[in-house]
């Protein structure tokens, strides 16, 4: 074990954030109103009471961002663990299916499969990871000396679970996580600091970016899905969301 130092994280963050700024950035450039008026539910929008073209769009461009948002950090926090368990305990990121690290800690081979949070799956990706985790055992339990056994984790980056032992795999969140794949109790707290190298900057540049794409998409939304005396027709954003394309209308 070689502990990992505040300054080797500082310099991994601010030499790779950038790779989350610039793939935000890129979202919300390319972004299509149809696009999200596809992806999200337009009868939780009616059902608050939405009566206005900008609100509506701010709505649901915000709670487009949000989900993409999501996903695009949790990938940046998972590779930031790989480099953390690479430092300390010479972890490897693994070639197994749905296994995205490996390393040995006191006689024992861990594979782990990371995720963002806690919530991040229903019944049938978290079957889905079990299996992996089975086949995966299978494999480098061939692989590995008798004296070694081999456990599962299921490593979320934020978030508690006070019941970590699934029965066949672990499921470790937030400072359990980072302890884990770090030896450090504090790591967990100690990793916010450097997240928000250039984040103003950067925010700055999205921001502009932002209440552009608010302004270009409420144009076009009055113009495509309200009537002439500006009221929404939410029976066209309806048929336009989810009408099935192979059914003729009479």
């Amino acid at each position: 074990m070689k502990p990992i130092t505040q300054h080797e994280i500082t310099e991994y963050v601010e030499a790779n954030i950038h790779y989350f700024h610039q793939s935000r950035l890129k979202k919300i450039k390319t972004l299509e109103l149809g696009d999200v008026l596809k992806r999200k539910n337009p009868y939780l929008f009616k059902a608050k009471n939405i009566s206005t073209a900008g609100d509506l769009v701010k709505n649901i461009l915000d709670a487009f961002l949000s989900s993409s948002e999501e996903g695009l950090f949790g990938g940046f926090l998972e590779e930031l663990a790989v480099f953390v368990c690479t430092q300390v305990f010479g972890g490897i990121k693994s070639s197994a299916e749905g296994i995205d690290l490996e390393f040995e800690r006191d006689q024992t081979k861990y594979i782990v499969s990371i995720k963002s949070g806690p919530s991040w799956g229903n019944s049938s990706q978290i079957k889905k990871m079990q299996d992996n985790f089975k086949k995966a055992k299978r494999i480098l339990g061939s692989n590995v000396s008798s004296t070694v056994k081999v456990v599962a984790v299921n490593g979320c980056c934020y978030g508690k679970d006070k019941q970590p032992d699934k029965g066949d795999y672990l499921k470790l969140c937030g400072q359990r996580f980072w302890s884990f794949i770090s030896g450090s109790e504090s790591l967990y707290t100690e990793i916010v600091e450097p997240l928000g190298h250039k984040a103003k900057e950067k925010n700055e540049k999205f921001l502009q970016e932002y209440s552009k794409t608010v302004n270009k998409f409420t144009m076009e939304f009055t113009q495509n899905f309200c009537d002439s005396e500006g009221q929404i027709l939410w029976e066209k954003i309806i048929r336009f969301n989810s009408s099935d394309d192979t059914v003729t209308s009479t």
